[in-house]
């Protein structure tokens, strides 16, 4: 793998042509055969000549056969085991924003739990003025909302901060995914129970094998929390929860506790009680970041990206990528083709949501030429995404946590991509 890091590489190739970044593919040609006519038009194809399956060959849909590509993948030696390990969300190969439920990337501590939801309970206890016991049933009783958010593992991108080292959009930036959730807002629930003065903070339990816990400040807790039993439409899936999970907008997947089953109302964190342990992220002088909940601003050009080159040769070309922030919108995203010599708005497209992803294109002409492909994010707050030089030099790179730093692909005159970084 090419590796810039610490060598800048001349950018005097990238000129040429640079002003026509900006360019809209409005008014170009896209070449077509003239003569002889395509085979694959002008033939009746297979498909056409006999009839399909029908409407019950497959109950649950699938996607065809010619995507089977498309799907989450997993790094063997990242850990020991796989029941405590991650796999990715292959954003190269989707478009728009939501994510398929079936390719939202998992992260697990003991495997999947298969919960019964006939047996299943969720408790509230603690400083409450009454400690409620929840069945399923219990709870589709109460007011449900519908939310789309992302949700990013705190060590998404992590293996970046030394330098590039996975080659691949699914493996720098897979640990995310963006989907519909419907849920309960956690605030009637608590209020349901009713929350003594002191109650300052919540712990919240899962009921898998790793009895998976983490502390969440009230504040947060009444705002926008959600107890969530469907994502996207159909009811959570086993590896994401299933039947009810919590959702943390806009804050580190950890705290997003699956197979949720008691939420105990404390008046500190359950961490500083038990001595369990905390993510944090350690800087270079041996000091640790703590309470860094909120996923700062992040983009990612998705295509053209390593497992995703142009194979359409020099022409029209679109790039595309998603953006998102925990603290808000995403109201603008700038793309650069010679590694941040020139920059240029991107077109957004879709929703913008609080809290969710936003997908963006670019439209050029390419001439064939070497890229330096990268994208900025600007959040509502006025926060703009900086480059990893500039995480760097604040945090050091001991961390693996909270990497939102700009990602660099390079793309050579055949269309392939590759994970660099530049100075």
């Amino acid at each position: 793998m090419i590796q810039y890091k610490g060598k800048k590489p001349s950018r005097r190739s990238f000129l040429t042509g640079a002003a026509a970044a900006g360019a809209a593919v409005a008014g170009a040609t896209i070449a077509r055969a003239q003569g002889t006519p395509d085979p694959a038009i002008v033939n009746m194809e297979p498909w056409a000549q006999y009839n399909g399956v029908g409407v019950d060959a497959a109950p649950y849909g699938v996607p065809s056969k010619y995507e089977a590509d498309v799907i989450r993948r997993n790094v063997p030696w990242l850990t020991a085991d796989a029941v405590s390990s991650v796999n990715f969300t292959p954003l190269h190969a989707l478009d728009g924003i939501i994510t398929p439920n079936g390719l939202c990337f998992e992260r697990h501590h003991a495997g999947v739990a298969e919960v019964d939801p006939a047996e299943h309970r969720l408790m509230i206890n603690g400083l409450v003025d009454r400690e409620l016991v929840f069945t399923m049933a219990d709870l589709l009783r109460f007011p449900r909302e519908n939310h789309v958010y992302f949700l990013e593992c705190a060590a998404n991108s992590g293996m970046e901060w030394a330098g590039a080292q996975l080659n691949g959009c699914q493996f720098t930036h897979g640990m995310i995914h963006n989907v519909m959730y419907t849920g309960i807002p956690l605030r009637l629930l608590l209020a349901e129970a009713g929350i003594k003065t002191a109650g300052t903070w919540i712990m919240v339990e899962g009921a898998d094998g790793a009895g998976m816990n983490r502390s969440i400040p009230m504040e947060k807790a009444l705002d926008d929390c959600l107890i969530a039993f469907k994502q996207n439409g159909e009811a959570l899936r086993p590896e994401q929860g299933y039947p009810l999970r919590l959702v943390v907008p806009g804050w580190e997947g950890n705290m997003w506790v699956k197979w949720i089953r008691r939420i105990e109302v404390g008046d500190q964190p359950w961490y500083a009680r038990e001595e369990t342990s905390k993510y944090t992220d350690l800087l270079a002088n041996g000091q640790a970041r703590s309470f860094t909940w909120v996923m700062d601003a992040k983009s990612v050009i998705t295509n053209p990206s390593p497992q995703a080159p142009i194979t359409h040769g020099p022409g029209p070309t679109v790039i595309t990528g998603v953006a998102w922030s925990g603290h808000g919108t995403i109201p603008q995203v700038d793309v650069t083709i010679d590694g941040g010599i020139t920059w240029a708005k991107a077109r957004m497209s879709g929703p913008s949501l609080d809290k969710s992803m936003h997908r963006f294109y670019y439209e050029f002409d390419w001439d064939g030429k070497p890229l330096l492909l990268q994208s900025r994010a600007h959040d509502s707050t006025g926060y703009v995404q900086p480059t990893k030089d500039q995480l760097r030099e604040v945090r050091g790179e001991n961390s693996i946590y909270h990497n939102n730093g700009i990602q660099t692909w390079s793309v050579n005159e055949q269309g392939a991509a590759e994970n660099v970084e530049i100075s």
